[in-house]
């Protein structure tokens, strides 16, 4: 590099100046440096190519364009990915911005361009999660906890220019798009569209998986997949409580969330940390979360296999099964007690 700046210094000549100014500028950003050329990086070639021939270009004039490049440079990360096809979906607005390449950027659960002040605490984070682990964290004081309200989101910074703004999706600075999805009504910004990000209105928040995948069960008041569409018992407000095991809300919760055949929610996650542990019953009604009938055919074998002592061969006592909701008057066994009317071993004794 130094040899280039001596030649260029040294002959000044037009032509070579231009040349030894491109090949620099490609060493930089160590590609084709039509791949990987910030928005501004235009603008720079086409006044050194303008300087090239309105007047001579003094040793002055190429050193000051050196360190323009240089300057440039700095700023421009080394390893720029190229831009990818946008989605057919994506707002006209982002296609005529799509000059601005797309990095590793934002926070771990969202890759955009924004940052968003929190109208609760006037504090700048780079999404509500991260607010929200922010303000929850155990460290924090118990009366200062709180979670942001998302829709109340006024005021959002652009990470590219600083410049604070109100929610929109393309920067009224420098222009940048903030993320390739936006909602308005939930404040939501995403580049990542392979989400499949869908508003649904039912709801009130933005889902993702794809609009055509799912639909919005009104007494529910939730979002379920399409398989669910019969089948799924129908629970008020089905998802508008803490998961029964991590007891985190699951209305708006990232992690996905499953359906037990009682028709309560849970994390998917937490159902499956439950079966580990041999735990196959809902939390909150105590249903069998699963087909048991292998189980309960064990069970049959294990019942048979043990008998009585001849104290309690005639001890009749009163059951409730967990999985039909039917009273019985059965015959006592310290093993088991079956339903007779669905024939689980769900049970448990109410009365001797």
């Amino acid at each position: 590099m130094c040899s280039c700046l001596v030649k260029a210094l040294k002959y000044g000549g037009h032509y070579i100046t231009f040349k030894l100014l491109w090949f620099f500028l490609k060493k930089i950003w160590c590609r084709t440096a039509v791949e990987v050329m910030p928005p501004f990086s235009g603008i720079l070639i086409k006044w050194m190519w303008a300087s090239r021939i309105k007047k001579p270009c003094c040793g002055m004039d190429v050193l000051s364009t050196l360190v323009v490049v240089i300057r440039v440079s700095m700023e421009v990360p080394a390893t720029l990915p190229t831009i990818q096809d946008t989605n057919a979906k994506e707002s006209k607005s982002c296609n005529q911005h799509i000059d601005h390449p797309v990095l590793n950027y934002g926070c771990s659960h969202y890759r955009r361009r924004c940052r968003i002040r929190a109208p609760c605490c006037n504090e700048i984070f780079d999404c509500r999660h991260c607010h929200n682990e922010a303000k929850n964290d155990i460290n924090v004081d118990q009366k200062e906890r709180h979670t942001i309200p998302r829709h109340q989101i006024q005021q959002v910074i652009c990470t590219l220019c600083g410049t604070e703004q109100e929610v929109r999706q393309m920067c009224v600075n420098c222009g940048v798009c903030m993320g390739n999805y936006f909602c308005r009504a939930c404040k939501l910004f995403d580049d990542d569209i392979s989400k499949q990000q869908y508003h649904c209105d039912g709801c009130g928040i933005c889902r993702i998986g794809g609009r055509e995948n799912f639909f919005h069960c009104d007494k529910c008041r939730c979002c379920y997949s399409n398989f669910l569409r019969d089948s799924h018992p129908c629970v008020e407000g089905a998802m508008h409580h803490d998961c029964p095991v991590c007891f985190e809300y699951l209305f708006d919760s990232i992690d996905d969330v499953t359906v037990m055949p009682c028709g309560h929610t849970i994390h998917k996650n937490c159902l499956k940390e439950m079966q580990q542990h041999y735990q196959y019953a809902c939390p909150l009604c105590f249903k069998s979360v699963c087909d048991m009938s292998k189980v309960w055919e064990k069970l049959d074998m294990e019942v048979a296999a043990t008998p009585m002592p001849e104290f309690y061969q005639n001890k009749l006592i009163w059951i409730l099964c967990n999985d039909c909701g039917t009273n019985s008057k059965v015959a006592f066994h310290v093993v088991a007690v079956k339903c007779p009317n669905c024939k689980s071993y769900n049970t448990r004794q109410t009365g001797g």
